[in-house]
């Protein structure tokens, strides 16, 4: 892959890596830094790139890799929780209904609560990734991508059931 290639494909597929940066780093700097990181792993990687799987999943791959060893770095040195930035949350049609950006922003509360890996199949489970490829970039079996995805689907059910159940109550 040549140089405006390899260009033309970051472009093409930015918002991955917006996605992945934003949901790892608080931070605004740390997601440039996180952000540039990711870049110079796709560029040193793509040599290897042998189009057996699609761009935008070899992408994903490099930039989780990327995100979990710099989260791991940065949780040294900080020790604090990363959470999802609400520019994670932003829905470009701002016509969309005021109810259901509430419960957007309400399921990535709910994401950001889970581990690392765990949001990371969260997050291209919501990208509407084939169990195959979340298996694929995150290292994990298609069964175990399945499991997991129905243990944190039941896990969020409980949470906003409860939650909903306090509310509704705690009116009173």
């Amino acid at each position: 892959m040549d140089k405006e290639r390899f260009i033309s494909t970051i472009k093409d597929n930015q918002r991955i890596i917006h996605k992945v940066c934003n949901t790892y780093c608080r931070n605004q700097e740390h997601r440039k830094d996180l952000e540039q990181e990711i870049l110079e792993q796709l560029w040193k990687s793509m040599h290897r790139f042998d189009g057996r799987v699609k761009v935008s999943t070899w992408i994903y791959q490099v930039a989780l890799n990327t995100a979990f060893l710099f989260y791991r770095n940065e949780s040294k040195h900080q020790q604090k929780k990363v959470s999802i930035d609400d520019s994670v949350i932003t829905i470009a049609d701002k016509t969309i209904d005021p109810e259901l950006e509430r419960r957007v922003a309400k399921l990535y509360r709910f994401i950001d609560t889970l581990d690392e890996l765990d949001k990371a199949l969260m997050l291209l489970y919501l990208d509407s990734c084939k169990h195959k490829d979340i298996a694929g970039i995150l290292g994990i079996s298609e069964t175990n991508v399945a499991t997991k995805i129905s243990r944190i689907k039941a896990k969020m059910k409980k949470e906003f059931s409860h939650k909903q159940t306090i509310s509704h109550y705690g009116n009173g």
